[in-house]
This record gives C-alpha cells, sequence and structure tokens, in this order.
C-alpha cells in the first residue's frame, strides 16, 4: 500500500469513527471523546485508533475509556464497513493518546519558564541601573 493510500484510509476511519461514535454510540462515557490519530498497517489488516476525552482526566478513566472502545470494536469497525466500498474492514485496536494533555503541560512548564526568565531580565537590569 502506498503511503499516499494508507493515509487517505487512516484519515477516512478517523472522521468516520468520530462520527459514529458522535451520532450512534450512546454510553456516556465517551460523550466527550476526540479520535485524534488513526495508524494503518501496511497490510491493511489492522488500524491502531489513538483517542482522548476531557472527561478522562486520570489512569482509571482513560483505561475504561478504551475498554469500552475495545468492547465495541466490532460495532464501529461495521459501522465503518458500512459506509465505504472496501473488501475489507482494519481490526480496529483503541490505545489513550496523552499527547494533548502532555503538550498543555509542556506549554505551562514553557510559559512558566519565560516568565522567570523574563523576571531575572528585569531584576539584573534594575540592580545595573542604580
Amino acid at each position: 500500500m502506498t503511503p499516499d493510500r494508507a493515509d487517505r484510509i487512516a484519515d477516512f476511519i478517523r472522521a468516520q469513527l468520530a462520527s459514529v461514535v458522535l451520532t450512534q454510540m450512546r454510553d456516556p462515557r465517551v460523550s466527550m471523546l476526540s479520535v485524534t490519530d488513526v495508524s494503518v498497517s501496511r497490510d491493511f489488516a489492522v488500524a491502531d485508533v489513538y483517542v482522548s476525552s476531557v472527561e478522562a482526566t486520570d489512569k482509571a478513566a482513560q483505561q475504561e475509556l478504551v475498554a469500552v472502545l475495545r468492547k465495541a470494536a466490532g460495532f464501529l469497525r461495521t459501522a465503518v464497513a458500512k459506509r465505504q466500498g472496501w473488501r475489507k474492514t482494519p481490526r480496529l485496536r483503541f490505545h489513550y493518546d496523552d499527547l494533548p494533555e502532555r503538550g498543555a503541560r509542556i506549554n505551562a512548564l514553557i510559559d512558566h519558564a519565560v516568565s522567570l526568565d523574563q523576571s531575572n531580565v528585569q531584576a539584573r537590569s534594575g540592580s545595573h541601573g542604580t
């Protein structure tokens, strides 16, 4: 499979899963779910689906979210299959993507470091000016 085709398939699966979760799943544990990325294997047999949620604030909630999605994997795979014309639809494997939370923490650390640096520069320039 060419990289372009793999990317198109992954993008299609990501968009369809987001739509199915939003419109067809009634489980309140997946209400604020975001499908952040999908990676399709070279043989098109497996799609690794990365998800995050603003409601999954701790490891237990994140693990529960992934467990719910793994139990619904057959339903979700069937829903995606109905929306496309491929001969086979990849098996879905779900993973929690903590990158958005890590990114926010890293941005907060960077902002804190910049403000400390600015404070130190102002303190040094104030002591030299007297």
